[in-house]
């Protein structure tokens, strides 16, 4: 692939103009209408590659197929990314300004006094010699997860014009609305028919991604008693005081997304809401077993229990929401598809790392829906923020990783 005239980059910067931003509170699928502009650009371009079978469904989901070419009996594999961006920080307008050949040092973005410290970047001391893309510090990149789309179409446009080079059927899944949890609501895996499946949305180089945390919300819904303030002696319960006594008591150095790493799980009081009467707390639970997470809401429930011993009138409504589960318990039930990853990063002349997700993504839920789906890397670093930073080089390696890893699957079945 030395000769090969990649186009990863030139798709990326036009992806990255369209403001893709998904709303946590929305009731609509996909959640932002803007999505779907995005998605008809992307049917647009699958269909000028010759791809068949490509449409945007009703919910916004792209799907296309590249047929196989070979005699074998090749398992069909999907490459999947998501269109959509973080609520986080706005996508709207985004300027990509290009640094060439990195030498080390800060990087500032543009006039906006917005500056990526290396200080505090571990990770630009393996950019030395990149060239670096990032926005202009007015808004995100959007390189999580359109450099993960420009990755794999540029992966399939190297499988259109090299015709010889033998590949099973190719299926592309972009999805909506990953970024608010939703990425695999509406995604039918019996319709897009893959064997075995990879997001294209992890980060360093190198990287493949075998296990996410496994998660819940627990929503606390503390009942106070509320009557007017100037007659309330011995007779208001104020919920927000009992909801704020509960938080106090969560450990101050460990167990909270602040003070936790690695393998780490936490419990982190994402949202509160509420007034004398009654206060709602949403708690964020991650572990990366389901025992962990289960002694976490344990823990939780306890300490309650006992906040609500001194305010004997008052009650507490304690509600577990599944939300995903560690996709390594699925993955280990078949380490083909890992070891394929694995094999095809090192392939590419890279050092193959398996990495655990301090998150999740869709391969979690679409692999407990029955389609295995590792995490491979993309190569963007600082997601959600004005700070997020991708290399040329590694988004070149992203697409040599892909075409290994097909070439691998065909290889396998002979």
């Amino acid at each position: 692939m030395d000769d090969y005239q990649y186009s990863c980059v030139d798709r990326f910067l036009r992806y990255v103009t369209y403001d893709t931003q998904s709303d946590p509170d929305s009731e609509t699928f996909p959640s932002t209408d803007k999505q779907k502009k995005l998605a008809a650009v992307l049917v647009d371009e699958l269909k000028n590659l010759g791809l068949v079978d490509t449409h945007m469904d009703d919910n916004g989901y792209v799907f296309a197929t590249l047929p196989g070419n070979t005699g074998t009996k090749t398992p069909t594999i999907g490459l999947i990314a998501h269109m959509d961006t973080s609520p986080d920080v706005s996508g709207k307008d985004v300027k990509p300004i290009i640094h060439r050949n990195y030498r080390g040092g800060d990087i500032k973005l543009g006039e906006s006094g917005v500056i990526i410290k290396m200080e505090d970047t571990p990770d630009l001391h393996n950019q030395i010699g990149h060239d670096i893309i990032t926005a202009d510090g007015t808004t995100l990149l959007g390189a999580d997860n359109k450099a993960g789309i420009a990755e794999i179409f540029d992966a399939i446009k190297y499988f259109v014009e090299n015709p010889n080079v033998k590949h099973g059927t190719i299926k592309i899944g972009i999805t909506p609305d990953e970024e608010v949890g939703k990425g695999a609501d509406f995604f039918d895996v019996q319709k897009f028919a893959a064997d075995y499946a990879y997001t294209i949305d992890g980060e360093s180089v190198g990287e493949v991604e075998d296990e996410t945390f496994c998660a819940d919300t627990v929503v606390l819904a503390i009942n106070g008693i509320n009557v007017h303030p100037g007659y309330a002696k011995d007779k208001m319960i104020n919920s927000i005081k009992i909801a704020s006594h509960i938080v106090e008591q969560l450990p101050k150095h460990t167990l909270s997304p602040e003070t936790t790493k690695g393998r780490e799980g936490y419990v982190h009081p994402h949202s509160i809401v509420g007034n004398e009467e009654k206060t709602v707390v949403k708690f964020l639970i991650r572990d990366f077993t389901v025992d962990g997470l289960k002694e976490k809401e344990n823990f939780l429930r306890e300490i309650c229990h006992d906040v609500l011993t001194h305010y004997p009138r008052a009650s507490f409504d304690f509600e577990v929401i599944e939300y995903y589960r560690n996709m390594k318990y699925k993955l280990d039930e078949d380490n083909r598809v890992v070891n394929s990853a694995l094999q095809a990063v090192e392939r590419a002349g890279l050092t193959p790392k398996k990495h655990a997700i301090r998150g999740g993504t869709d391969g979690a839920r679409l692999s407990y829906m029955g389609l295995l789906t590792p995490n491979i890397f993309a190569g963007g670093h600082n997601f959600h923020s004005r700070q997020e930073y991708i290399s040329i080089q590694d988004m070149q390696k992203a697409v040599d990783v892909i075409i290994h890893l097909i070439q691998i699957w065909e290889e396998q079945s002979r």
